[in-house]
């Protein structure tokens, strides 16, 4: 079952003071000279890929999820005969499971932590087809 996080980049927080000129469009009349001090990623911004990632990791692991030691965009999860793999693909989620229901529990939850668009069974991953 394939996922996405929709604006997964604008889930990430910063940890750095970061200023920017105001939008065009958004800027405030008679305030032209202000500036905006950002409180989360934006696109664009260098760092923005690494925020959402340490975002998505430490929600996931929140979870019981166990981060893959050789592929740090896998997670697993087994409860009982249960077992879940999550791929993460920028921002998009493979959700890999052997229960429907725990299916069903999870996806539910990721949707709680993140704005989701669910985008049915998956026919293809970059470099391999199913």
């Amino acid at each position: 079952m394939a996922d996405g996080c929709e604006n997964g980049f604008l889930n990430g927080f910063i940890e750095e003071e970061i200023f920017m000129d105001q939008p065009e469009g958004f800027t405030a009349v008679g305030e032209e000279q202000k500036v905006c001090r950002l409180q989360r990623s934006i696109y664009g911004l260098k760092q923005a890929s690494r925020n959402w990632n340490t975002r998505f990791d430490e929600v996931i692991r929140g979870y019981d999820f166990i981060k893959n030691d050789y592929n740090p965009c896998i997670y697993n999860k087994i409860s009982g005969n249960s077992v879940v793999y999550l791929v993460l693909y920028v921002d998009d989620i493979l959700l890999i499971e052997n229960d429907v229901k725990m299916l069903c529990d999870n996806k539910t939850w990721l949707s709680t932590q993140f704005s989701m668009k669910d985008m049915g069974e998956a026919s293809y991953i970059p470099g391999i087809k199913i």
